[in-house]
């Protein structure tokens, strides 16, 4: 037996393994097209591309390997490059994210540490409660509203189902705190509505049964977003099974969310709702060291209880929202 012989046909080489060294430098992407993320389904983010008209170009588009698990949520502008041609079967890559205006987030529960970003850049947050069937819920409301201050949107209250029952008494319950309410049925025109929304990226939030499809499909006439009905036990069914944003006929964006069943806010502290009322910020600096801003006997000495007038009532309507903040209930 002779021993084997070596030659060049022996060497083994492991393809794309060159001497050159790695570089962490990573493209620019200057000509990135700039769009509007309108879509989330599974690894795919629908892009409306900003060039021109809404609905003028829809590109696929999935998350570039340096933007790593960068979370991109309905509402967000993005960059895109690669195929952004929106023919079928194409896929692009989103490689940039641009900073956000506002954010809506919410956790699963008060005790879930982890945040969700439900929406981004919106200006308005549309909350949805029917005036029965089912009924409202003063706790789900009063904590919308914390995330949107806190986030940075203007809310704005919507009472569906008005020709079934009289929503007056609920809407009674957030008296000075300046809030829009906007009431409507079936038959009614959505002209009150549309002047809070038009023009703007608002995004809208409720829970199951409300009658949020239904209102989208009627300010969106081609949106056909699949409408349900109410359970026996007065808890909705889920029909959107995930936020799409929806361009205006006259102008603006709306952001159609599925319905919820809780809204955590275990992300937000005091201070941060109080921080959100510009009239508050310098009368809590009275208040003593630690102060929930409850009055007594929680907190005496609060300075919301030395108040008079139109102040007074918007530091009671606040103070509503931070015994929300506190009832460790996600309702």
């Amino acid at each position: 037996m002779t021993r084997r012989r070596y030659d060049e046909s022996d060497v083994r080489i492991r393809p794309g393994k060159g001497t050159r060294p790695r570089t962490k430098t990573r493209p620019e992407h200057l000509d990135a097209e700039r769009a509007l993320v309108v879509s989330v389904d599974r690894g795919r983010w629908g892009c409306m591309v900003l060039d021109g008209q809404p609905g003028e170009r829809l590109v696929v588009a999935m998350r570039a390997r340096e933007l790593g698990r960068t979370p991109i949520v309905v509402g967000d502008h993005v960059g895109i490059v690669g195929d952004t041609s929106g023919t079928h079967d194409t896929l692009a890559r989103i490689v940039r994210l641009e900073e956000r205006t506002s954010v809506l987030r919410r956790t699963a529960d008060d005790t879930d540490p982890f945040e969700r970003i439900v929406v981004a850049n919106a200006t308005v947050l549309l909350i949805v409660v029917a005036a029965a069937e089912p009924p409202p819920r003063t706790g789900f409301v009063e904590r919308a509203l914390i995330a949107a201050y806190v986030g940075g949107l203007k809310p704005v209250l919507c009472v569906t189902k008005s020709d079934i029952a009289d929503p007056s008494t609920f809407t009674a319950h957030f008296d000075g705190l300046d809030l829009p309410i906007v009431t409507t049925g079936v038959e009614d025109d959505l002209k009150p509505l549309l002047e809070h929304i038009s023009g703007t990226m608002s995004a809208m939030i409720g829970h199951s049964g409300v009658g949020k499809s239904t209102l989208v499909n009627r300010l969106v006439p081609d949106a056909y977003r699949a409408t349900g009905r109410v359970s026996g036990v007065g808890k909705g069914r889920h029909t959107s099974s995930q936020s799409v944003a929806l361009a205006l006929p006259g102008g603006g964006w709306v952001i159609d969310t599925p319905g919820v069943r809780s809204f955590g806010l275990a992300h937000i502290g005091v201070e941060d709702v109080v921080a959100a009322f510009d009239d508050l910020t310098e009368i809590v600096e009275r208040c003593p060291r630690g102060c929930g801003h409850l009055g007594a006997p929680e907190d005496p000495g609060c300075a919301f209880d030395q108040l008079e007038g139109a102040v007074l009532r918007r530091a009671m309507a606040v103070r509503l929202l931070l015994e929300a903040l506190g009832t460790n209930d996600p309702w």
